[in-house]
Formats: C-alpha cells, sequence, structure tokens
C-alpha cells in the first residue's frame, strides 16, 4: 500500500490523526507518513492512518516497515527467515526479500482520526 510523506516530526505536523501526540518528543530520527485510499478501510491498517516511523530502529519480526520502491513509498509487514527478512503487503499479497538499501525506517506509532460521535 502507498503512502504519502507529510515531513520529520521534530517539525511538527499539522494532522488532525495527530492530534494530543507530542511531535516535538520524538527524535529527529522519526518522520510521518499517511496511508493512501488503495489502503481500503478494512484491516489493521486503513486509509487516513498517519504513522510514525523511525529511520534509525532496526527490523524486527512482525513490525511494520515503510519502503522505498519505484520512486514511492510503501508498507510492509516484516516476517523473518534466519538472518534475512520477507516483506508481506500488510492486506495480503506476494512479498520479496528486504535489502537495507530499500527500508527507510519502522513504524513506532499508530495514528488514527476520531469519529465524532454525532455522525
Amino acid at each position: 500500500m502507498r503512502l504519502t510523506y507529510l515531513g520529520p516530526m521534530a517539525m511538527g505536523i499539522d494532522h488532525p490523526a495527530l492530534e494530543g501526540v507530542d511531535c516535538a518528543g520524538y527524535s529527529p530520527s522519526c518522520f510521518a507518513v499517511e496511508v493512501t485510499t488503495e489502503a481500503g478501510v478494512h484491516g489493521a491498517v486503513i486509509e487516513g492512518d498517519v504513522l510514525l516511523v523511525d529511520e534509525s530502529r532496526g527490523l524486527g519480526h512482525d513490525d511494520y516497515v515503510v519502503v522505498e520502491m519505484d520512486e514511492a513509498l510503501h508498507l510492509y509487514k516484516t516476517f523473518r527467515i534466519g538472518p534475512r527478512f520477507r516483506l508481506l503487503p500488510p492486506n495480503g499479497g506476494t512479498g520479496l526479500m528486504a535489502t537495507g538499501r530499500m527500508v527507510r525506517g519502522v513504524v513506532v506509532h499508530q495514528a488514527r482520526c476520531q469519529l465524532d460521535e454525532a455522525l
């Protein structure tokens, strides 16, 4: 699933999903991305979610990671196979083996806009 880059957390990001999140409290190595509409509205990660990503954190099993491919950012989930990692799309599909150059960072926080109770 594709992601839209929002910017570094240390600079502060004005997004409704981040209301109440202390942007300045995150490391300078953290940035935010927004999940695009191709994610849909079902599953653990849905369109409009904002993901906070740490570029300095190492990969672990079952992490969400941001990957740069074809000049775009994408979200994958890691699956450890011995010393290597397979990247799997969060909503299913064919995966690929991870390389150090393609992984931009590990998701450390997921934020979602709250719906108004009046709806």
